[in-house]
């Protein structure tokens, strides 16, 4: 595949999500949060996995793409409803992604591939669905940590911190510990980790 192809999926995910009506603040200005965690995604991909194929950058920006679709409301209370919508979340991002790419000029197994990647398919045995899991993990640390935090006890936001280490390979976890987090958080990874 060429690296025009791989751009225009990556332009046209890019598209999609500027028309996210949840906005996020980067630097005092309003911008699409999808399009930011996007960015966010790839950005992470490129520091720490640059030699990531073209499936796991494409799935990488994808990991939300057109989430607002999808609302948790719309789902029922509690854990298993939550559950059910991330399911559906993984299902839905995996085939926007897939029909992107078949439309780009992709071919059936490449979309497939990467589909399977958004989906978190053989999480432990397929490295592209464990490194995109870790740089999630490693986005929400570094982006995101902060306002659930302040939003949650601290007893919830140490079980949050041992799920997502538990998902993370070793090299995600060695890279978890290199980041400088404000104290308040780099003190309740601590707690978690203990």
């Amino acid at each position: 595949m060429t690296m025009t192809q791989l751009q225009n999926v990556l332009n046209a995910i890019d598209t999609i999500n500027k028309a996210d009506i949840n906005t996020t603040l980067v630097d005092g200005i309003a911008q699409p949060k999808e399009l930011v965690y996007g960015r966010h995604m790839t950005t992470c991909l490129e520091k720490y996995w640059p030699e990531a194929d073209e499936y796991l950058q494409i799935a990488v920006r994808a990991q939300h793409v057109k989430r607002w679709q999808l609302k948790r409301i719309d789902f029922p209370a509690g854990k298993q409803g939550y559950l059910t919508w991330r399911k559906e979340l993984g299902i839905f991002h995996a085939a926007t992604a897939k029909a992107l790419m078949l439309e780009h000029g992709y071919s059936e197994d490449s979309a497939e591939t990467t589909a399977a990647i958004i989906r978190k398919e053989k999480l432990k045995s397929n490295d592209n669905s464990q490194t995109l899991e870790d740089v999630a993990c490693l986005v929400f640390l570094q982006y995101y940590f902060d306002e659930f935090a302040a939003k949650h006890k601290e007893e919830k936001i140490i079980r949050i911190v041992q799920l997502t280490w538990r998902k993370m390979s070793t090299q995600g976890q060695e890279i978890a510990l290199s980041l400088t987090l404000p104290a308040h958080l780099a003190e309740l990874v601590g707690k978690a980790l203990a």
